[in-house]
């Protein structure tokens, strides 16, 4: 009868390959890299420990994702994307083909999503599920790659990474498209080794949702491609190399996209610097700071060393699936960065795409520990880091300052007056405004919006429509009292041009004038006489 330690080194994946023939053909190079990998790879269905480890690890993950999951504050781009997705089919097609295509296929999920509820835990609760799917597909790329040992590491590493579990709440595409390049990735290791139709067609299909998902997934498909040069091409299924024609046609009209819009909506995004870079790091690997940083470089070069001390089949499977991985790693990174110099495309959360390969890569480095009571020590001090890290998330953000549209909409509703009205400093102010006022006043419809206004119902020009400033100055004199809601006020020159002209708009009709604070939003209440609050 087994002992303790050999199921748990079993439930690992840990075997004695050492004993196993490798066929002359193999060696001598008659059969491709993917037949050798398969020669060496145990040819055993899931076994019941792994799969009981497997949902230990799924459930530790939910855990860690569901807790506080509705504490934070919604912020503004949570509020953006549900008003998106509350558009009627025609204004929804209209704002995503003029302004918001990046994310479309969330918003597509958001719109089903949204009418099972409404409160920001159960929106956000739409990406735990993203999440959670996450965790098996990293352990079936990592079994895929390696073996099963590994897979399980790397979901391990990925249950417990802070920076996962920080987009895992967060309403936004981001653990959708997380899930979506695991996919891909999975699908594109089957194409290589057995290409069928069936794997063509899921790397094809998965790759393109992806960019749909975020056109940054772009990237990953692209570390693909170029990682192929890694591989001997003689050996690649020539049926495979066409599967990225597909892709490009599939997403052809987000190239239009990016073509008719530029850069514009990422206008903001400041120029990428070293410091900037290394905040980066420190957030992909788990926001615990230097000494997690330094961990996961040290597992990951343990992963990657053999590369370079092995200069015989630098072509092999063996050596190819390290070079893909490093790819996937730092290719998007670097390329952004580059690309950042002539105009700054930069932003660490765009990258959270990257932190698969990052996991299975620490994965791997573990894994070259060939001993059981090695592995169990290393793993145990990454996990405790990471758990540092993910204690700090949940007492703070690490990435982001959050605007407190919710008491700022809270304050606006309980003091405001009939007769009065609302302008917005820019248009998507009012979308976030809108959802705390669904939530927080269902039944009333608030004070009369005066800018954006399209129409008694929200439409695809109340979020990219310009203040008109003569019908806004015919129009404030009608009302005693005008709420003026500033939202990203400050530049480093002051208020926005937008905020200016509207402050001065306001201040030559209204006397009076007060002023209340928010965390990023500024309320700014005109009368034609004394009536603070």
């Amino acid at each position: 009868m087994p002992d303790a330690a050999s199921l748990l080194a079993g439930s690992f994946g840990y075997h004695d390959y050492s004993i196993v023939k490798i066929p002359e053909n193999v060696r001598t190079g008659e059969v491709s890299p993917t037949m050798a990998a398969a020669s060496f790879a145990p040819s055993r269905a899931f076994s019941l420990l792994e799969l009981s480890a497997l949902s230990v690890i799924t459930a530790v993950a939910a855990m860690l994702r569901c807790h506080l999951l509705g504490a934070k504050i919604f912020w503004f781009d949570e509020c953006v994307g549900v008003e998106i997705a509350r558009l009627d089919w025609f204004n929804f097609s209209r704002i995503l083909w003029r302004r918001e295509a990046n994310m479309s296929l969330y918003y597509l999920f958001l719109r089903f999503w949204l009418h099972l509820g409404n409160t920001p835990a159960f929106i956000r609760s739409l990406s735990v599920v993203f999440a959670l799917a996450t965790i098996p597909a990293l352990y079936l790329l990592g079994r895929r790659l390696f073996d099963s040992r590994t897979g399980l590491i790397a979901a391990i590493l990925l249950a417990f990474n802070a920076y996962h579990i920080r987009y895992s709440q967060e309403a936004r595409s981001y653990a959708l498209t997380l899930l979506l390049c695991v996919l891909s990735s999975l699908f594109f290791i089957g194409s290589l080794q057995n290409p069928s139709r069936r794997a063509r067609l899921g790397h094809i299909l998965t790759s393109s949702l992806a960019v749909y998902a975020h056109f940054f997934a772009a990237l990953v498909v692209l570390a693909q491609y170029f990682s192929l040069r890694f591989l001997d091409g003689a050996k690649i299924p020539a049926a495979t190399r066409k599967n990225w024609r597909w892709i490009g046609l599939a997403i052809l009209p987000v190239a239009m996209f990016v073509i008719a819009t530029g850069a514009g909506p990422l206008s903001w995004i400041p120029r990428p610097s070293l410091r900037g870079l290394w905040v980066f790091a420190i957030f992909l690997t788990g926001n615990e700071g230097p000494r997690l940083v330094m961990a996961s470089v040290i597992a990951c070069v343990a992963a990657v060393l053999p590369l370079f001390l092995n200069k015989q089949r630098q072509s092999s499977w063996e050596n190819w699936r390290y070079w893909f991985l490093a790819l996937w790693l730092v290719f998007p990174v670097l390329l952004t960065v580059a690309l950042s110099f002539a105009r700054p495309l930069f932003l660490a959360r765009y990258f959270v795409i990257c932190l698969p390969a990052l996991n299975l890569l620490m994965a791997a480095g573990l894994a070259r520990l060939r001993s059981l009571w090695l592995v169990t020590p290393a793993l145990i001090v990454l996990l405790i880091l990471s758990l540092q890290g993910t204690v700090s998330y949940y007492e703070r953000d690490f990435d982001l300052g959050r605007d407190n549209w919710a008491d700022a909409s809270q304050f606006l509703l309980s003091n405001a007056r009939p007769g009065d009205a609302i302008v917005f400093d820019i248009a998507m102010g009012r979308m976030p405004y809108e959802y705390n006022r669904s939530i927080l006043s269902p039944g009333s419809s608030g004070p009369t919006v005066l800018y954006p206004n399209h129409g008694p119902r929200i439409t695809f020009m109340d979020f990219v429509g310009k203040p008109d400033y003569a019908q806004l100055k015919h129009s404030i004199y009608q009302y005693p009292r005008i709420w003026l809601v500033l939202s990203y006020v400050e530049s480093p020159s002051g208020l926005e041009p937008n905020a200016r002209s509207m402050v001065a708009l306001l201040d030559a009709a209204y006397p009076e004038y007060n002023e209340y604070h928010f965390a990023g939003v500024d309320i700014c209440l005109f009368a034609k006489r004394d009536s603070r609050p």
